[in-house]
């Protein structure tokens, strides 16, 4: 059942990147509804399991709550965004620097961090570096679009960072409830400030929106997060890692997205750097008692 789930997973992570660049509805809209729908299919079975909970939020639950829906708000509009300019690839695998963005913030923390860890990153970096030169040289489009992914693997870093804060004394459905109804307001706000659209799209774009909420909010991210409770953080995290050849894999064959070869050797570099530095920050921890795991991107699955 377990080797079935992680299968359900990766499947689930790997298709949202072709699935969202496919759809024909602006970004910020994409993503506003994604949010929405997420946080209200979330949202009505934890109210009408524990109603209470949404009342007695402490000033830190709600302070690190607030600052995680605005850093997964911005991630998507990063991202989305970057799978309309870039290729769903290399747009996959520079947002997957998350791990390493979260070693780099560990060190501007004082957190110590390993030397291999470090040479994980280091690999990780070549590998961007590969990959925007080649993009640069095929237009700028596709530089912004790089440069985006890298911006929304960073927020990614600092939502997964805060959520672990809140979510030490927070249930899941609460918070994840909670951060994607905040979330959605604030793509809400974003969606008319730069006067984007949320409805009259064809029926195709909605169905493509519907897709990405179903398969990468509650059958992709949600089922990591169900193996959270069953199997070790480390697994968890090198198995999510497999969306990086995963999305590249659809992306060729649904798209038909063709990228230069040596685009590939950038997405090897970093999938194999980011292993390291996952496996590395999985041997500091293992002594330790780790504290409640955030949901990740995308969606989870209740208390």
């Amino acid at each position: 059942m377990i080797v079935f789930l992680a299968v359900i997973g990766v499947l689930g992570v790997s298709a949202s990147g072709p699935i969202m660049a496919a759809t024909a509805a602006p970004a910020l809209a994409i993503a506003f509804w994604r949010n929405a729908l997420g946080a209200l299919v979330m949202g009505a079975p934890a109210a009408l399991r524990n109603p209470g909970a949404f009342t007695r939020l402490t000033r830190s639950e709600i302070k690190w709550t607030a600052f995680a829906s605005v850093a997964l708000a911005l991630h998507f509009a990063c991202f989305i965004t970057a799978l309309q300019l870039t290729s769903v690839a290399a747009a996959t695998a520079l947002v997957c620097l998350q791990a390493g963005w979260i070693a780099l913030f560990n060190l501007f923390r004082g957190i110590a961090v390993a030397p291999r860890v470090l040479a994980g990153l280091g690999a990780a970096l070549a590998g961007v570096v590969v990959i925007t030169g080649f993009d640069l040289a095929l237009s700028r489009e596709a530089l912004t679009g790089d440069l985006l992914a890298v911006a929304g693997g960073a927020l990614a870093g600092l939502y997964t960072i805060a959520g672990g804060k809140a979510r030490a004394t927070m249930s899941t459905g609460t918070y994840t409830s909670l951060c994607y109804g905040a979330c959605s307001i604030l793509l809400l706000i974003m969606c008319v400030a730069f006067g984007q659209p949320l409805v009259s799209f064809e029926p195709a774009a909605w169905a493509g929106i519907l897709a990405a909420t179903v398969v990468a909010q509650l059958l992709g991210h949600s089922v990591f997060n169900h193996l959270l409770a069953v199997i070790s953080p480390l697994v968890v995290s090198m198995i999510i890692l497999l969306e990086i050849p995963g999305a590249a894999i659809l992306a060729a064959v649904f798209l038909g997205e063709q990228l230069p070869a040596g685009t590939y050797g950038g997405l090897a570099l970093i999938l194999a750097g980011l292993t390291v530095v996952v496996a590395g920050q999985g041997r500091r921890t293992r002594s330790r008692v780790l504290p409640p795991a955030p949901p990740a991107l995308g969606g989870d699955v209740g208390d």
